[in-house]
């Protein structure tokens, strides 16, 4: 195995010496045919050998209280009920980051809660069923509302990425400052809304299940639902080769543990989906957030002190903290600094990661707060980003690993046309439309986790990669093949991509934009190996060695692979690791967000007529799939500026609007062409193969580049997210 632990720069790769000229081109998505051709077989859709049973959940109509009774005898008297399942102890309460909550007694603390599960011959008896039962419930009063309970907040988890960081006086340097902001900025609850519903087959051959589901990681999810079910590890295999979207939600869930129980208990395979209205609150949401930012600075422009304090929900089982100021805390200089978080619990489904979990919600605030301190000051916004632009991390005192925020600004201020820019807000007008624009820096952590990949070069001249990661329909397949294409001199064709089964080598799975770099340098390092063996028998030096087209050139002669493979397949294994370099460089990706927006100025009504994104995300591995990624994380952060609200009903914690007609998110009429530029600077601190986060960062900044491009417009700051046209319809100067 050619395993490599990130203490140090890896010395090089034959990737880095590879004439294929696959990697980096912006090739077709290797699994796109099949997917639109509808032969690309998701959790839900694998064809099952026998009878088939479908279940449909039952869930409780409270959100706090106990259950006091569950009538069944409506239900089992329909017509092709097999079961109603409520009493089995291993019934989970809700999805879990790491795991299924057990209910363990009758406890309801949370709207919708799963309480067992009707079985039937079809789908539409097994609904039919799930309505029919009554589930009694004592309600008792609920806590639904972050700030009524802030009395009763607890500091982060001691396990949390992100503790409370002061370093000087902050209140000391408000006071003394010359100009100072201090505003307070909130963030409703999101939800995941992925595509594909949360959904599994499960079945059983003797005691030993495989399920097919829907989950990004699956190195997590195998020993989870194990203990879930009281079997061994290896008694479990999942199987998701593909996801209809996941953004951090599709982790194992009652879909998968139920589906289990049902089909062991019936001795037949079973099928469960999730309801849209049911993933509303049996998956774990993005937190609301209360956020307040304080910046101190001298007349001339420098920062004094970054305050970035904020308050998040959590519910009952829950122990994840959103890291709001996760990307604020290196991304600005300032001698002073205040970074805090506190956490209330509420009877709500728990809170988890949703993409881009810090950043996404956290540059919404801080970013708004740099332009309203750019304009205290009088300042361009960009020139005072810049103005206050640290040379190491301003927390540690390490070095950048890469930092392109400066280069990103300057690159996209002159492809969007900023210098036309009017300072003054309310200056340019198309009719009943004010025009305005706006910027925000983007910034995202960079992670790096332990993965594996086996990788073999066959007799015939074909290479197989085979590892346990997962494609969220991000490209994981097609950058693989491109790795190994390039280090191995092999075309695209040439290439078999095996993904989502527990059965192969466990690999990073996909979230926290860590999946590009560390299943890539997983099947990056195996090729390392295979290119040694190579080379061997070609009697050369590997760095002396050209592959090519499936040929092996050196010292004048030219060998195809297969006959340097010989009989025997080359098997290798590559294995890498999180080393000190993620605590020597201070790691992160850059971007700058710049919008143009339009303001309705008598209905308020607000309108993104163009946005432009420039990152810096280390080594670009397909030009295609990452304007992709990047283009899909701006229209979130469109979404996050101006209409995605999960409502929540204070009365009875459940969100109102619990389906796609009512939790609005963006359409093709909300998003103009959105135009993205890539500055590209191989990171080799961060990992092997040089890359960084691109999804997540994309999210990063859009929503705070549009409503300043909102408050350029017309002159209205609007800090409660999102900026619907009644919020800006309140600030408009009468016509």
């Amino acid at each position: 195995m050619s395993d490599f632990t990130m203490n140090a720069d890896h010395p090089g790769l034959a990737m880095d010496r590879g004439v294929q000229g696959v990697l980096g081109a912006g090739l077709d998505r290797s699994e796109g045919a099949l997917k639109v051709s509808g032969t690309a077989r998701y959790g839900y859709e694998h064809l099952v050998e026998g009878e088939v049973a479908y279940g449909y959940l039952i869930t409780a109509p409270a959100a706090k209280g106990k259950v006091t009774g569950i009538d069944t005898d409506a239900a089992r008297a329909l017509p092709d009920v097999l079961d109603i399942i409520v009493d089995d102890p291993r019934i989970p309460r809700q999805a879990a980051a790491f795991g299924p909550a057990h209910a363990g007694n009758d406890e309801i603390d949370h709207w919708d809660q799963v309480v067992g599960v009707a079985v039937a011959t079809s789908f539409e008896a097994a609904r039919a069923a799930a309505k029919a039962v009554r589930v009694h419930v004592a309600i008792e009063p609920g806590h639904f509302d972050t700030m009524a309970d802030i009395d009763k907040a607890s500091g982060p988890p001691k396990d949390s990425r992100l503790q409370d960081i002061a370093k000087g006086d902050i209140d000391a340097a408000m006071a003394q400052a010359a100009v100072t902001i201090d505003q307070v900025y909130t963030t409703p609850n999101h939800v995941h809304a992925a595509m594909e519903p949360h959904a599994s087959v499960a079945i059983w051959e003797g005691d030993s299940l495989t399920l097919h589901s829907s989950l990004q990681i699956l190195k997590v999810a195998r020993p989870v639902l194990a203990k879930a079910l009281g079997i061994a590890d290896d008694k479990v295999r999942i199987l998701s080769p593909y996801i209809g979207g996941g953004f951090g939600g599709k982790m194992l869930g009652p879909d998968a543990v139920l589906a289990a129980i049902a089909a062991q208990k019936l001795g037949r395979p079973v099928k469960i989906a999730m309801a849209r209205r049911q993933l509303f609150h049996n998956v774990y949401r993005r937190t609301d957030t209360n956020q307040r930012i304080r910046l101190a600075a001298t007349e001339d422009g420098k920062l004094l002190a970054v305050g970035h304090d904020s308050v998040v929900s959590q519910g009952p089982d829950g122990g994840f903290m959103e890291p709001v100021a996760l990307g604020s805390i290196s991304l600005y200089d300032a001698p002073v600094r205040h970074f805090s978080h506190k956490v209330v619990t509420l009877d709500m489904v728990m809170a988890g990661a949703v993409r881009a979990p810090g950043e996404a919600v956290g540059t919404l605030a801080l970013e708004t707060a740099m332009d309203e301190m750019a304009e205290a000051l009088g300042r361009d916004p960009i020139d005072f980003r810049k103005l206050n632009e640290p040379k190491v991390d301003p927390m540690t005192g390490a070095p950048f690993s890469t930092r392109g925020l400066v280069a990103c600004l300057d690159r996209g201020a002159e492809a969007f046309g900023w210098a036309k820019r009017s300072a003054q807000p309310g200056q340019v007008r198309e009719g009943e439309w004010l025009i305005g624009m706006g910027v925000s820096a983007a910034v995202r952590i960079n992670l790096l986790v332990d993965s594996e990949a086996r990788v073999t070069l066959s007799p015939d001249g074909r290479a197989r990669i085979e590892t346990d990661m997962t494609d969220i329909g991000t490209g994981s397949y097609t950058i693989l093949a491109q790795i190994a294409g390039e280090a191995l001199g092999l075309p695209m064709e040439r290439i078999d991509v095996i993904l989502g089964d527990t059965d192969l080598p466990p690999g990073a799975g996909s979230g926290g934009s860590f999946g590009a770099a560390s299943a890539g340098s997983s099947v990056a390092l195996a090729c390392e190996d295979i290119v040694a063996t190579l080379a061997e028998r070609m009697g050369a030096k590997a760095q002396d060695m050209t592959l090519k087209d499936g040929h092996a050139v050196a010292g004048n002669r030219r060998v195809p692979l297969a006959e340097l493979v010989g009989d025997a397949p080359l098997v290798a294994m590559g294995k890498i690791s999180q080393g000190s370099n993620a605590r020597t460089f201070s790691q992160a990706a850059h971007g700058a967000q710049f919008a143009e927006v339009a303001v309705n100025a008598v209905t308020g009504e607000a309108r993104v007529r163009r946005m432009l994104g420039v990152f810096e995300a280390g080594r670009i591995l397909n030009a295609k799939l990452a304007r992709s990624q990047a283009i899909g994380g701006m229209i979130w952060g469109i979404g996050y500026a101006l209409m995605e609200e999960a409502v929540l009903d204070q009365r009875h914690g459940q969100f109102v609007n619990q389906d796609l007609g009512e939790y609005h998110v963006p359409s093709h009429a909300d998003v103009p062409p959105l135009d993205v530029l890539f500055l590209e600077e191989i990171d080799t601190h961060a990992n092997p193969i040089g890359v960084k986060g691109l999804g997540e960062l994309s999210i990063s900044g859009a929503g705070a580049a549009v409503t300043n491009a909102i408050y350029n417009a017309c002159g209205v700051r609007v800090r409660d997210f999102p900026l619907t046209l009644d919020k800006i319809l309140a600030g408009l100067p009468e016509m």
